[in-house]
């Protein structure tokens, strides 16, 4: 995973904006493009996509949190998404989730105090057959059990 710009340097998202001002439609590959180097897209950023882009800032915000791929608040180092679509719901995702975040000590869409750890509920992830289903980043876990969730958080 490479480093992430700080959110002061606002160089590299004017860049982004840039690279694809000319392009109809390009507030989406923006948004991307600038949560790939940032982590998440902060008021500050947004704003000044805005501000580059010439359009409201509301927009761009509308896009940023319309979509579920688009974070306002940073996120772990270790990604957890449990979920929650119909198959592991079925299977007891929904305890996986609860020993997650009480194992943690967080709620839901946030992130540990040390920036470890950021836990969120997916949709179908398309592992059905293995549900219920963990990520950690590009790691799956399935046909979990309550029991196997400590263990495998302290991998990390």
């Amino acid at each position: 995973m490479a480093e992430l710009v700080p959110i002061d340097n606002l160089d590299v998202v004017k860049e982004i904006v840039a690279e694809h001002r000319d392009v109809p439609g390009c507030l989406m590959q923006i948004l991307q493009e600038t949560q790939e180097k940032y982590g998440y897209l902060p008021i500050e950023l947004q704003q000044t996509i805005a501000d580059e882009l010439d359009i409201p800032l509301t927009e761009v915000y509308g896009v940023a949190t319309f979509y579920s791929q688009f974070t306002l608040k940073p996120k772990g180092k270790y990604k957890i998404g449990v979920c929650l679509g119909t198959a592991c719901y079925v299977k007891g995702s929904q305890a996986i989730l609860d020993k997650v975040t009480d194992t943690l000590g967080l709620a839901v869409g946030d992130t540990t105090e040390d920036g470890k750890f950021s836990v969120d509920a997916t949709r179908c992830v398309g592992a059905c057959g293995l549900a219920p289903v963990m990520s950690i980043n590009e790691d799956v876990y399935g046909r979990l059990s309550v029991n196997e969730v400590k263990d495998i958080l302290e991998k990390y």
